[in-house]
Parts: C-alpha cells; sequence; structure tokens
C-alpha cells in the first residue's frame, strides 16, 4: 500500500485519508520507517473502510459555481442568525462572521472574536450546523480543547457529541460537493 509519511514534531503516529484518495502518515520525526510499515499494517482495516468511503464520495456530484454561490450566499444570513441565538446562551460576544468554502474545516475562532465557518454545514442537518457554531462560540471562552471547553459546549448543546460523530462520519460526503479545481 502506498502513503505519503509527514514527519513533524508530534508524539504520536497518525493516519489521514485526503479526500482524493491519498494515505498519509503522520509522523513524530523518531519513529523509524520500520515502525510506521507496522503501523499501517495494523490498521489495514481502518484504512481499507475509510478508503471505501472516499471512493464512494467520488460519485457524489459536485456543486457547480453558481450553486456554491448561492449556498454562500444564503450560509451568511443562516449563520448569523444562529449565532445570535447561541452567543447569549454562551455568554460571549463576537466579532465578524465569513462564510467560506474550505476543504478541511468546517468552522474557526480567531482571538479578536472573528468566526469563520464552512457553507457546505447548509447541506448538513440543522443540528451538525448548531453544534458548530457552539463549538467556535465557546472558543470564545476557551481557546483550546481542554475538558473545560467541552464542558462548555456540552452544557450549551448536551447533543454535541451526536452531532460531532454525524459530521466525523459523513463529512467527506459533503466535502465531495466542492467544485473541482
Amino acid at each position: 500500500m502506498e502513503y505519503r509519511i509527514i514527519r513533524s514534531s508530534r508524539r504520536t503516529l497518525g493516519l489521514e485519508i485526503t479526500p482524493e484518495g491519498e494515505l498519509l502518515v503522520r509522523a513524530p520525526r523518531r519513529v523509524s520507517t520500520r515502525q510506521i510499515q507496522s503501523f499501517v499494517e495494523a490498521h489495514q482495516a481502518w484504512i481499507e473502510k475509510h478508503m471505501a468511503k472516499v471512493r464512494s464520495a467520488a460519485v457524489v456530484e459536485p456543486l457547480s459555481d453558481a450553486e456554491l454561490k448561492a449556498l454562500t450566499a444564503q450560509a451568511k444570513t443562516v449563520f448569523a442568525d444562529r449565532v445570535a441565538y447561541y452567543a447569549p446562551k454562551v455568554g460571549v460576544t463576537y466579532g465578524r462572521i465569513t462564510i467560506r468554502h474550505q476543504k478541511t474545516r468546517w468552522g474557526s475562532c480567531s482571538r479578536q472574536g472573528d468566526l469563520n465557518f464552512n457553507c457546505l454545514l447548509l447541506l448538513a442537518p440543522p443540528e451538525v450546523l448548531d453544534s458548530v457554531v457552539v463549538h467556535e462560540l465557546c472558543h470564545r471562552k476557551e481557546m483550546n480543547h481542554s475538558q473545560r471547553f467541552y464542558a462548555e459546549v456540552l452544557r450549551v448543546f448536551p447533543d454535541y457529541a451526536k452531532w460531532h460523530g454525524w459530521l466525523k462520519q459523513n463529512g467527506r460526503l459533503l466535502l465531495a460537493r466542492l467544485p473541482r479545481s
């Protein structure tokens, strides 16, 4: 099986399958090639399962440029409404809201309180969109993914784990809707 190794200062080995179907192995600098090969072999079943998902996502029809533009315009209103609804529940303020169509992120929050959201979330169940909104708003209190951060997320959105799981399971199909460049 072919894969590309990306070495960094991380502490553990990790696998990633790109939307294009490339297998990436993220590895600490000190791990040998033989250890990486053993890791890949030990996770063969996981790799095959997720490669099959990527292949099935390839049959999803990408949005046209016009459809993507319309979705982005609709997302501006929807996200503004949902952020305005949840910000008081979290107890935070926020800055500018920007809508993007990224290949790797569903949302982000800057230290200044500016929020970015992926327009493709409009293609998911509304609870998925809300879970991402709450997640990003909670970063206004905790700019990390600590236990305190997740306690705050769950306080505001108790079903977070369910809908975050939905996004992890189905997110590739949403990303496959991006126009191919």
